[in-house]
Formats: structure tokens, sequence, C-alpha cells
């Protein structure tokens, strides 16, 4: 049966390589009535602490998603044929003010999912995951918040600033956007500033499941875990690519040895179609460490994964 919804262009009669670049060469949001998921880009890095680049992370996965096919074998899901997914451009952030550009991507995603629509959005630095989870959350309430991350994110302030890249779920937490009793963070390692990291963590709302958990648990009870952590409640998810091995992800700006695999990060995003996801980004990529769009092609396997988690499954045949 034809599917109702508009999916990505014929590779057959255009060549994956030609044309402009949206996501997995979707539509764009102008040339739909409606969209049950947007993917929009937020090309802004001004809350990096290291290395920039982030900016051109958007253009960057867009370009290496032109390979990404219709059909998820893995899932047995065809995640464009079963809804409405869209490429919704970029938001445009202030470079110049932190401030100004956090209420600009906070006002654009709203007015995006204003009627229903989710979004999956790609960064940027995880500074913006602030403003979309103020987005969200003015719909869904809190929401529980799955943080795929080398790092924590949840410091206080970094040279006197409140709204970083390593400060934005301290900030959300602080402003009842999480579930305190359901958010977590998965691939957590690298030296800390000091034990009263993961106190403040803690008492911010999340639990931890380090990247070295991953060899003394293995990845099956990696997902137990998760999913019992997130019960049944609304999750957010947010990936910073850095929660992969530099090996899997050199193209990002804060790199730490010791990581996920892809094929690990991409196995546990698909055990979310057990859940509810009302958002997600996919963040810190920056093209300019990348080599061979390595980190690229990993991060448009990512956001698929989370779009193909995203789609609605048939309801079970009634048992006779």
């Amino acid at each position: 049966m034809t599917s109702p919804f508009i999916g990505p262009s014929d590779a057959s009669i255009s060549p994956r390589y030609a044309g402009i670049a949206t996501f997995a060469r979707l539509p764009r949001i102008e040339d739909v009535p409606k969209a049950d998921i947007a993917v929009v880009g937020v090309p802004f890095d001004s809350g990096v602490s290291y290395r920039p680049g982030a900016r051109f992370g958007p253009a960057h996965v867009r370009e290496a998603s032109r390979l990404l096919r219709p059909y998820n074998p893995v899932q047995d899901v065809e995640p464009f044929n079963a809804q409405q997914i869209v490429d919704a451009g970029d938001i445009a952030a202030n470079p110049f003010s932190i401030d100004e550009a956090v209420q600009q991507i906070e006002t654009a995603a709203t007015a995006l999912g204003a009627d229903g629509t989710r979004l999956l959005t790609i960064g940027g630095d995880h500074t913006i995951a602030l403003p979309l989870l103020r987005a969200v959350t003015r719909r869904t309430g809190p929401v529980a918040v799955l943080h795929f991350d080398a790092h924590l994110d949840t410091w206080d302030t970094y040279f006197g600033a409140p709204v970083t890249h390593g400060t934005p779920f301290r900030r959300a937490s602080e402003e009842g956007l999480i579930n305190l009793d359901a958010s977590l963070h998965i691939g957590i390692r690298g030296p800390l500033y000091s034990r009263q990291d993961l106190k403040d963590d803690a008492r911010l709302g999340f639990a931890v499941i380090a990247a070295h958990e991953f060899e003394t648990d293995g990845l099956a009870r990696v997902i137990e875990r998760m999913l019992a952590r997130l019960g049944d409640r609304p999750v957010y998810v947010s990936v910073d690519i850095d929660v992969l091995d530099p090996s899997h992800a050199p193209g990002t700006g804060t790199p730490e040895a010791g990581g996920l695999t892809s094929r690990e990060l991409l196995a546990i995003i698909r055990a979310l179609a057990a859940v509810t996801i009302v958002g997600a980004d996919v963040v810190e990529v920056a093209p300019a460490y990348d080599h061979a769009q390595v980190t690229a092609v990993a991060a448009s396997h990512v956001a698929y994964e989370i779009l193909s988690a995203m789609t609605p499954r048939p309801a079970p045949a009634p048992s006779s």
C-alpha cells in the first residue's frame, strides 16, 4: 500500500549526492501540510569551553545523512512511511549573545512544536538542550532526561557564566524541567573536578551508568537498567556525540578516551522504542576535527535510530 506521507527523494531518479542536503533527503517543512516530526538544526556553539566548530554540525550531519535508506531492518520499521518527517531548516541564534540565542531557540522550538510536532534537533553545542527542554516541557511537564555524554553537564558556572554547554542540565533541574526520579546519564567517563561533582549530580536528579560499566555489566544489563530508570515517563533524549570513543567520533570539541562504540550506542537507542520519546537532540559534532565524515556518519545514524524508535508500532494482535 502506498504511504500517505511524503518521504525522501527517490535515489534512483536523483542521485543522493545531488541537490540541496536536507536530513535523509526528506521534504522541507514548507512542502507538507503538517509534520509529525521535524528535524531542525541549531548552528550555535558560543557556549563551548574548549574546541569550537559545532556551529557547522547541522550541515555536516545533513550531508552525511544522504545515504540513509527508508527501511530500518533491526527495528523493522519504515520511519518515513509511518509518519510525516520533515527537515525544518535551521533556527538562527545570535552568535554574540548566549542569553539572546537561548531565547531565540526556545521561541522557535516552541513555535515548531505548537501543533504537537516533535523535534529532533541537530546541534550545535550542548547549551541548546536547555531552551529545547523549556520548549518541550511546556506541553509535557517535567520529562525524564536520557543523556548520552562523556560529561555530566551539571556543573554550575564557567568563568561565571551560568549557561554554557557544561551547565544545561543543572539549570534544567533547578527550573523543574526534569523528572528527578527518572533521569539518567549514560557513557560518563574521564576525570572530574572533585567528588562533589557526583554528589551535586545525584541531588539534581540524575543516576549514572558510566562507560566502564559496559565492560562489567554488559550491554543487555545496561539496557535493562536504563528502561527501569525511565519507566513510563515522557522521555527527552539528548546525545552528545562525544559519548562515543574518539576512534568512532573524532569530530567533537571535548573528546575523552574510553567511550562507547557506535554499535553499542545504536543498540541502546533501538531499545527506546519501548518508551515515549517527546523530543531529542544530537549535538557537539565539530566537522573541523572530523575525518572522512566518521563523526557525521555516526551522528546521522544515531538520529535515524531515534526517529525509528519514535515510529508508531501497530498494536499487537489480540490473543485467540
